[in-house]
């Protein structure tokens, strides 16, 4: 009998499905803040108070961290496909990786900061 190591099966299934789930979250929370910004006051105030809640801060939250996870999921494949060097490729993944957690500081800032 030969036993077989399997390597590499179904390793990207988690990626696949996490990017599906993120996708759902992006799509769920985009169709919410539509609906209130359509039902807002025009304007700063209007604007202001859509996300003033703490419930839609934190969907707020939630969509940052599927937004990111998502673009990190994406890039890390594209960078494993087509970015031969591991040199290179373990550099554009340091700075993809730090860019994203600027990027995510920089929105925190923004909503949490008033």
């Amino acid at each position: 009998m030969v036993n077989r190591i399997v390597t590499g099966a179904h390793y990207g299934l988690k990626d696949w499905l996490l990017q599906r789930l993120t996708a759902t979250v992006m799509l769920v929370f985009t169709l919410v803040a539509v609906v209130r910004i359509a039902g807002a006051e025009p304007g700063y105030a209007g604007w202001a108070g859509v996300f003033a809640p703490d419930w839609m801060r934190a969907a707020l939250f939630v969509f940052l961290l599927s937004v990111l996870y998502h673009a990190w999921i994406g890039v890390r494949d594209i960078y494993m496909d087509y970015i031969q060097p591991v040199g290179i490729r373990l550099t554009l993944h340091t700075l993809t990786v730090l860019a994203l957690i600027a990027y995510a500081g920089w929105v925190i800032e923004l909503v949490w900061s008033h």
